[in-house]
């Protein structure tokens, strides 16, 4: 029996709870996954941090990061945005495995630092765009692969929230460019360009140029606990078009503006000889047509034969978004004690990073512009 992977996790608030809860999952579900150790987990509330690793089972708590980087197997780097590229990085140069929330950096030139540190590393560099890890997904990428959808024709997503429609709502580091790096682009647009890559890359080829818009609808907001306001200085909804290398058509676009969705990622893909559509707010299914049908068919992707079903519970009975979490970390944590690859690498968010910041320069310039 090899050792059990030491883990320490930076950040214990939204992401450092859902990957706590797919660590804690690992050993019922996934019982062939590597042994881990929550080792360490770190942030600068003490009094937070020690409820925190109460709750999600690590064994200590560390406030400064580079007190931990060496000392453990894998470094999970669940941060803002901008704590992503120093410690990934310091990580990867001490040999540690990293796992880093997505977007991979706030710039491109951050997340070129961070792609180039992976490559020179020997360690295990992966980036957590979990939606890959949805069964209907991996479903829909075989669907694709084995040509069931024929030649690419067009690509369409869009990830719509609405949790700062209210313009009193609080200021918060996701709306500071400097903290966050862009707003709805990278925090939601991130997720969907990654999701059209994963699905149509092998068969359309790459997104060679864009033209994109943003759009911040309110300038300012309240800082909790206080009187002050401060300004947000990120988009707060974008669209973008997209042309793909085999000349196929994209259209993206996400918002924290859009009333009455609360979490509604979608993706519909159209060929010649079929299409699918599929929905996060229904993610045990996918529309699919193929074939001489009509019209769509409701496939629910819940059989012991659909991938990481077979897990879980008898066919039919559904999972949830945490579920994704899991898988992605079974994946992640594989690939970390065998030594093997991973995907989505820190390559692969590094490409993402690409088109991002296309749709940003496209914007400025009002202009098409080429994906470098």
């Amino acid at each position: 029996m090899s050792e059990p992977l030491k883990v320490g996790v930076l950040g214990y608030r939204f992401m450092g709870k859902a990957h706590s809860n797919a660590l804690a999952r690992l050993p019922m579900f996934f019982p062939e996954a590597p042994e881990v150790e929550r080792t360490v987990i770190v942030g600068r509330d003490e009094e937070a941090l020690a409820d925190a690793a109460d709750r999600f089972g690590f064994e200590s708590t560390a406030t400064d990061w580079r007190d931990i980087v060496d000392d453990v197997d894998v470094f999970y780097n669940l941060g803002p945005n901008h704590l992503h590229a120093e410690p990934s990085i310091a990580a990867l140069d001490a040999g540690v495995d990293v796992f880093c929330e997505k977007p991979l950096a706030p710039t491109l030139e951050e997340a070129k630092e961070m792609r180039d540190a992976a490559r020179d590393a020997d360690a295990v560099a992966g980036c957590a765009f979990n939606y890959r890890f949805v069964p209907a997904i991996q479903y829909a990428k075989g669907l694709i692969e084995d040509g069931e959808l024929g030649e690419i024709h067009h690509v369409r997503g869009r990830y719509l929230q609405d949790w700062l429609v209210d313009p009193e709502a609080p200021w918060a580091w996701r709306m500071d460019k400097d903290l966050a790096g862009s707003g709805a682009l990278g925090d939601l647009g991130a997720h969907t360009v990654d999701l059209a890559r994963f699905l149509v890359g092998e068969v359309a080829g790459d997104i060679t140029r864009v033209s994109g818009h943003l759009q911040t609808f309110v300038d300012e907001r309240p800082v909790p606990g206080t009187d002050e306001y401060k300004p947000v200085t990120v988009d707060d909804a974008y669209t973008a078009q997209a042309e793909f290398e085999n000349g196929a058509i994209g259209s993206f676009e996400a918002s924290r503006f859009a009333n009455g969705h609360k979490n509604d990622h979608t993706i519909e893909i159209h060929g010649s000889d079929g299409s699918l559509k599929f929905s996060l707010e229904r993610l045990n299914e996918l529309e699919v047509k193929t074939g001489d049908s009509r019209g769509y068919e409701t496939v629910l992707v819940t059989d012991e034969s659909d991938p990481y079903v077979d897990h879980w519970w008898p066919p039919g009975h559904v999972i949830g978004w945490e579920h994704t979490f899991v898988h992605e970390n079974y994946e992640f944590l594989t690939a970390a004690a065998e030594g093997g690859e991973f995907h989505p690498s820190f390559e692969d968010a590094y490409e993402v990073q690409q088109v991002l910041d296309a749709i940003e320069r496209s914007d400025e310039s009002g202009e098409w512009v080429a994906v470098e």
